[in-house]
């Protein structure tokens, strides 16, 4: 394919380092009046309700509309999506009815929910968008991107599978983002967007979102970013300063049960995610908690899309008080009210751990994370506090206050 080798080629001219701009040189725009952005496009942030651009807005937007690649890290609840809608805004030509801002994401709940944000966002400027994810039906999304969009967000195997069918034409995209690149470039995903990015056009626009970007992250995107502008927060700001954690020490894995049942009440104080390691755990959690009369809902990836969207709204509605999980929603979903969360099992690496207790306290607001922990789980604690520079205690009896 000639856009192939194209980009074989400009692969080959590609910066071996990446270090040519870090977030240190950039100067912050602290309002959005002051970042050039359209008149609709600014109607529409502060339609949203948004009044001043967080810290990694205040250094990203101005970087992505002048066409830089970029790279840009912060922390979960600091307005990155909102960040990708504003930019994506701002760079689209409505009148030309083609796709031109491809954002692929690891979920389908954050694909459902960047589209949510970009059209409100985008509410003055009549743009057209699509969430192409799996596990919605086919025929709706070749309809509607035969109808023609600006913008397709998605999950990367439903997308290539839309490319691959000439359904989604890729010839006028000339911006692609991955939020949560960590995820998206692990191993799980790394050859479905090798897959897609395939067929896009050479001198496409590349950004980088996520939370957490380990060195071996950063190191693998020489091959597809050309001079890429680095905006990394430092590890020791990356926990959230509102979110309290603790610790609450359990001998045997059969106790975290009776654990939780003695913390019930103080879950539904709020609202409440518990996360569990697999998909067993959740399902056997649930049914155990509903058999001692407690009101749970549960989600993890084998449910159908239309549950996990009915038991998302029923949670974000406030219907439902506690939610037990896997790390599908670990990742950008932004309930509000979520100020405390609850790793039933701690998580398999250090990365997962952010985007869980990010969950509580968004946008400055106070949390509170409680982990489980057996005494064969104290050194993967002890290596999560050592690896945020972050302090995590043995929880108070008087929990409840702190909420």
């Amino acid at each position: 394919m000639a856009a192939e080798t194209a980009r074989r080629q400009s692969g080959m001219l590609r910066q071996e380092k990446l270090e040519l701009v870090t977030s240190d040189d950039i100067q912050p725009i602290t309002s959005f009046d002051e970042m050039g952005l359209k008149d609709d496009v600014l109607r529409g942030i502060y339609q949203y309700g948004y009044e001043k651009p967080s810290a990694i807005q205040q250094r990203a937007v101005r970087r992505i509309i002048d066409g830089h690649d970029v790279i840009a890290q912060a922390q979960s609840g600091t307005g990155k999506t909102s960040m990708i809608a504003l930019s994506v805004c701002h760079m689209v030509d409505t009148s030309c009815r083609e796709v031109q801002a491809l954002i692929l994401c690891p979920t389908r709940e954050l694909a459902v929910q960047t589209e949510k944000v970009i059209l409100a966002v985008g509410n003055f400027i009549n743009i057209q968008l699509h969430a192409c994810v799996g596990g919605k039906s086919v025929g709706e999304d070749i309809r509607k991107l035969e109808h023609g969009v600006h913008v397709v967000c998605g999950t990367p195997g439903r997308v290539f599978d839309m490319i691959k069918r000439r359904t989604l034409s890729t010839r006028a995209i000339k911006l692609l983002v991955l939020d949560e690149s960590d995820e998206m470039l692990s191993r799980v995903f790394k050859d479905q967007i090798y897959d897609v990015y395939r067929y896009l056009p050479p001198d496409l626009q590349v950004c980088l979102i996520s939370a957490t970007l380990p060195h071996e992250i950063l190191e693998m995107t020489n091959k597809f970013m050309t001079e890429p502008v680095r905006i990394l927060v430092k590890r020791d700001e990356l926990t959230l300063e509102g979110i309290k954690q603790f610790f609450v020490s359990v001998e045997r894995e059969e106790w975290k049960f009776d654990t939780l049942c003695d913390l019930y009440d103080t879950l539904t104080i709020t609202q409440a995610v518990i996360f569990c390691n697999t998909k067993r755990k959740v399902d056997w959690l649930t049914e155990k908690l509903r058999s001692n009369n407690f009101t749970v809902s549960s989600m993890h990836g084998d449910m159908p899309q239309k549950e996990r969207d009915a038991i998302t709204q029923e949670f974000r509605s406030g219907n439902s008080r506690v939610l037990i999980t896997t790390d599908v929603w670990a990742r950008g979903l932004d309930v509000q009210q979520v100020s405390l969360v609850i790793n039933f099992d701690l998580p398999n690496n250090r990365e997962l751990y952010i985007h869980r207790i990010g969950r509580s306290g968004r946008f400055g607001r106070k949390g509170v994370a409680i982990n489980f922990v057996k005494s064969d789980d104290i050194k993967i604690l002890r290596d999560i506090e050592q690896y945020y520079s972050t302090q995590i205690d043995e929880m108070p009896m008087n929990v409840a206050d702190l909420i």
